[in-house]
């Protein structure tokens, strides 16, 4: 029997397990304050996301959804005042998406906030993090789907001291790019 037939061991289930009932509470908290959890989500994405991942484009990607159904997302948070569109100065076509104020306000009085505060509490948050990260890379793997994350993983990330820059797009990143997710992102 290999190994992908035999069962997960009792710890992985377990695992499994708590991250479902993670995702169960975070849900659950989304219809607070009159947002949907699709909404709660695209608040989530922009506020981590880099400034060339912040475009109704990217979203879709990122929650492997069509773009249709993210424009009506967006509709509703721009008319709910928690985010604002503004027209690309490369591209008058492409359209910028950034947090308000009050959509910030929201995402830092978010439950995934809080949960990560308190994984921050346990000491073990990069490892943690370093174990989901490579579960959901399986998934996304298993399910054809586009790998997202962080800028300064990318192949495409130079640093140089303390200059920071994409070399695919050809243009210069802030500290804060460099740890936000990245649309562009192709694992090193």
């Amino acid at each position: 029997m290999n190994n992908r037939d035999s069962l997960p061991s009792v710890a992985a289930w377990r695992a499994a397990h708590l991250v479902e009932r993670l995702g169960r509470h975070l849900r659950a908290g989304d219809f607070d304050k009159g947002l949907n959890p699709a909404q709660r989500e695209a608040l989530r994405y922009l506020a981590r996301a880099n400034r060339f991942s912040k475009t109704p484009a990217a979203l879709a990607d990122y929650f492997a959804s069509s773009r249709g159904t993210v424009s009506q997302t967006l509709i509703a948070l721009e008319g709910k005042g928690l985010i604002e569109k503004t027209k690309s100065d490369s591209d008058g076509r492409s359209v910028i998406l950034a947090l308000t104020a009050m959509g910030r306000a929201y995402v830092a009085a978010d439950d995934e906030t809080l949960l990560a505060r308190d994984i921050e509490s346990t000491g073990e948050a990069a490892l943690i993090a370093s174990a989901l990260e490579a579960a959901l890379r399986a998934a996304i793997r298993r399910r054809g789907g586009r790998e997202f994350g962080v800028c300064r993983t990318c192949r495409h990330f130079e640093r140089d001291g303390a200059t920071r820059r994409c070399a695919l797009l050809d243009e210069p990143l802030t500290a804060q790019d460099a740890e936000a997710i990245c649309a562009e992102m192709e694992a090193a």
